[in-house]
């Protein structure tokens, strides 16, 4: 098999283009739920993730500020027998609808603000109403956060690009539990399908598109 390094990469105009900010945004907030956030829990408490609950948890307060649309998703299941076949005990045993490692954590979530929904899959739009929500908003750019970035993070950017949204990463908006693979799949959607940013670039996009709309 052949190995490519970035350079290869570069040459054959992987990430040569930017996708750049529209007019209007929104924000989705993947899994910030306590069994990522609470280190209780298996999957909880992670460095990276809570990085990145930290820094969300500043932005939202921007976005909401500037009547920006959030949606903000947990993962959640009746039963085994409602689940996909995840390879994950911690996800098969916690990620219930009756578990309190379903909660949304909340330092991100504000039930009086946020558009709140439960997924069933690693994408936030796979079979939720948060396409229909963000086209009755007029939202053109997605602003992706949550955990995590080699699951649903990934997913949930692919699917953003699908569904025609220019869609941004702030890096320090998202974690993983490795920050090898929080690395590498930012790098790898950041060549084909996201641009990749940081918390106060996009919190400074969200307050100019405030005074504009203002």
């Amino acid at each position: 098999m052949t190995s490519f390094s970035d350079a290869d990469y570069a040459k054959r105009s992987y990430g040569e283009l930017p996708v750049g900010y529209g007019q209007r945004p929104g924000i989705v907030v993947v899994d910030y739920q306590k069994a990522f956030t609470e280190d209780r829990y298996p999957l909880g408490g992670a460095p990276l993730i809570m990085r990145g609950l930290e820094n969300t948890a500043r932005l939202l307060e921007v976005a909401r500020r500037n009547n920006v649309p959030i949606a903000s998703c947990y993962t959640a299941y009746k039963d085994e027998g409602d689940m996909p076949y995840w390879k994950i005990s911690a996800v098969r045993e916690q990620f219930r609808h009756e578990h309190p490692g379903s909660e949304l954590d909340p330092a991100i979530y504000d039930p009086g603000y946020d558009v709140k929904v439960c997924k069933t899959g690693p994408s936030i739009f796979f079979q939720t109403p948060v396409v229909p929500f963000f086209i009755r908003q007029r939202v053109d750019t997605v602003i992706v956060t949550g955990c995590t970035t080699s699951g649903c993070i990934r997913a949930s950017s692919i699917d953003s690009f699908q569904y025609g949204f220019r869609t941004i990463v702030p890096e320090d908006c998202v974690g993983d539990h490795e920050e090898q693979p929080h690395l590498d799949n930012l790098r790898d959607i950041s060549r084909r399908y996201v641009d990749q940013t940081s918390s106060d670039e996009v919190i400074a996009y969200l307050d100019r598109v405030g005074r504009q709309n203002s």
